[in-house]
């Protein structure tokens, strides 16, 4: 599950393309206010991502990927148009370099959205939500690892209970948890690798969707042309529901961007945990997921390493902050 941390909601470290350069303190308090509003308005429609792909169930996740990619590209196009960003995405296609990394995010991008469809049409929704509650921690890893940025202590005590909660996943049920980790790293590795881009955040993922949507189309056809395309055969409310796949990616990614730009890079490393969040209370309240109570204890081992970096984040000086 789709984020421009994570575009399943983008990380931290990717939101720094769409985060304003002006310091939050010159900012009106109302416009922080708006800020933290629109932030959390996405994270939380994220958050509920999973009643709208559970309503999908009976089509194949492929399909649904495909069907997302199509409707994102057709969404973000008419985004860009209001913007008047097409000259942005020309130039960006005119350089090899940006093509490229925006190509490799792209598949990282599919393979998280591909991961989190299956996850929910199977039941499988604890688990994304782990996955998505690792995922900071991961990106935080990736910055040490890649960027060489130094880890500070409450980082790493952060980056150890989550590895100590991962280790008890492990040995309570017998084998590591591939899909929240598959979820947690592949989104990190997509953050960095946009935050390495350096593009603006719409003509990033308009290219990103624009790469995937012919290989997209050319598996819808088929599927159609075969007859065991979901689109079109089992009602129009399922063909509702997949042509909203567009809107409903694109829109809380809209208020990402609108909130990014008006509160601080900490603000949105908290705001961030709404979407988890959400994902764990629908699994558990709402779709009735069993918990086990070795896994909650894993669970409760994330929260803590959570807790810990999110403190780390508002107790640093004052100075470190602004970089954050």
């Amino acid at each position: 599950m789709p984020k421009p941390r994570s575009v399943a909601g983008l990380p931290v470290g990717a939101a720094r393309a769409v985060v304003s350069a002006t310091p939050l303190s010159h900012a009106p308090a109302g416009r922080a206010r708006q800020g933290v509003l629109a932030a959390a308005a996405a994270y939380l429609i994220w958050g509920l991502f999973p009643l709208y792909f559970r309503a999908l169930r009976g089509v194949a996740a492929l399909e649904v990927l495909a069907h997302r990619i199509v409707w994102t590209a057709a969404v973000l196009g008419v985004v860009l148009t209001l913007l008047r960003r097409w000259p942005l995405v020309v130039a960006a296609l005119r350089r090899p370099r940006l093509l490229a990394a925006l190509t490799s995010s792209a598949l990282l991008l599919a393979l998280n959205w591909l991961i989190y469809v299956w996850a929910v049409l199977n039941d499988r929704v604890l688990e994304s939500s782990l996955g998505y509650f690792i995922n900071p921690l991961v990106s935080v890893l990736l910055g040490v690892i890649v960027l060489r940025e130094r880890l500070r202590v409450v980082q790493a005590l952060a980056i150890a209970t989550a590895l100590a909660a991962v280790i008890h996943e492990v040995l309570a049920i017998g084998h590591a948890p591939w899909l929240a980790l598959a979820l947690a790293v592949s989104f990190a590795l997509y953050g960095l690798i946009r935050k390495l881009a350096q593009v603006d955040v719409w003509v990033g993922l308009f290219v990103e969707t624009l790469i995937m949507a012919p290989l997209a189309l050319i598996y819808l056809v088929g599927m159609s042309l075969r007859g065991a395309a979901a689109f079109g055969a089992q009602g129009a409310q399922l063909d509702l529901l997949l042509l909203l796949a567009g809107p409903v990616t694109a829109i809380p990614l809209v208020l990402f961007a609108a909130g990014a730009r008006r509160v601080s890079l900490s603000t949105l490393g908290l705001l961030q945990y709404i979407a988890p969040t959400g994902q764990f209370v629908l699994a558990r309240w709402v779709f009735h997921e069993p918990l086990a109570p070795a896994t909650f204890r894993s669970f409760a081992l994330i929260w803590l390493a959570l807790a810990i970096y999110s403190l780390g984040l508002w107790w640093r000086p004052k100075g470190a902050r602004g970089a954050a």
